[in-house]
């Protein structure tokens, strides 16, 4: 039925162990243009692409509060003279999830703290497009590409760093731009870190674990970057999911599951994902994706464990020990 077609969270694992090296996601999504071309969208779907066409988000907040979560946080914004040298793209749910805008905050100033020059696009800033490209709407999404790269060519941008993989997805494979250097945080990190560029001050004595986001790991292969860092925090002691890595188990944040709630008589995946963090005796999860925290975030608290475990971006971690 039309119903099943929006519960893929396009999470990759068909495509990742599939022997013959199909694709069915891409083919599901193939599917979902032609549904979304007839204009038969589930309503909170509609709403969620609506709001991207006007304001440029899927929670169709307003364009002038999307740098709200800055505060009183020492950034630059990028402007026409100026050259932009790196350009941090903040993502929609860090701009307008309350949750989230908690790791924008700590990435601001993990980047401060270390003396990198960079710059936000502020209330220029669009959705990437990532789950609107996996929702179907391609033209909304070739709207979405042309705005932003208009906007990276406009102020010089070539070098961006994301804090979410779904944005770091849609450039690196989905603008089919050459030019632009992207990386994800846990890249950018990782990288300062083997430079000898981080000194932590401070230290986290915590059993932390570490959940794979899928377009971080399935869909571009970034492993070991994520756990250098953490490992790198002193006095953590990391421990392994036992569904780790490629195996990693979807939070059923993705594909536009996070605007689309699907009545279910099984349990939620996030909800076996904190039981199984708990299980490995770890006292945080660590994620590096915003749809994983805001998914884990409800899961602690539907499965009634906010006494035992907590949910951080590394971001955070990295910001509470530096």
């Amino acid at each position: 039925s039309n119903k099943d077609l929006w519960l893929c969270t396009t999470c990759y694992t068909c495509a990742h162990r599939c022997p013959r090296d199909a694709n069915p996601m891409e083919i599901l999504i193939g599917l979902r243009s032609l549904v979304v071309e007839e204009g038969q969208v589930p309503r909170t779907l509609g709403d969620a692409l609506e709001g991207v066409y006007k304001y440029g988000n899927p929670w169709g907040m307003s364009r002038s509060k999307r740098s709200d979560w800055v505060q009183d946080l020492k950034v630059k914004y990028v402007s026409e003279g100026e050259k932009t040298d790196l350009l941090y793209f903040v993502c929609c749910s860090a701009c307008y999830d309350s949750r989230a805008q908690e790791v924008a905050r700590a990435m601001v100033k993990n980047l401060n703290a270390l003396g990198i020059d960079f710059s936000i696009l502020g209330d220029k800033e669009n959705c990437c497009g990532n789950e609107i490209y996996s929702l179907g709407e391609k033209g909304l999404f070739e709207e979405l590409v042309d705005k932003n790269s208009g906007l990276f060519e406009r102020f010089g941008i070539n070098k961006i760093v994301t804090a979410s993989p779904h944005c770091y997805n849609a450039f690196k494979n989905r603008y089919g731009r050459k030019n632009l250097e992207v990386q994800h945080y846990t890249q950018y990190f990782a990288n300062l870190i083997d430079k000898g560029a981080v000194k932590f001050s401070g230290k986290i004595e915590k059993v932390v674990t570490y959940h794979d986001p899928c377009f971080l790991g399935r869909h571009n292969n970034v492993y070991e970057e994520p756990r250098k860092i953490i490992e790198s925090i002193p006095s953590v002691r990391f421990v392994e999911l036992t569904k780790s890595r490629g195996r990693s188990v979807c939070c059923e944040g993705g594909g536009g599951r996070m605007w689309y709630d699907v009545a279910r008589d099984w349990e939620r995946l996030a909800e076996t994902r904190v039981k199984e963090a708990l299980d490995v005796g770890a006292e945080i999860i660590a994620v590096a994706c915003p749809f994983c925290l805001l998914t884990f975030d409800d899961a602690i608290k539907t499965t009634g464990n906010e006494d035992k475990i907590q949910v951080k971006d590394i971001m955070e971690l990295v910001a509470e020990a530096l």
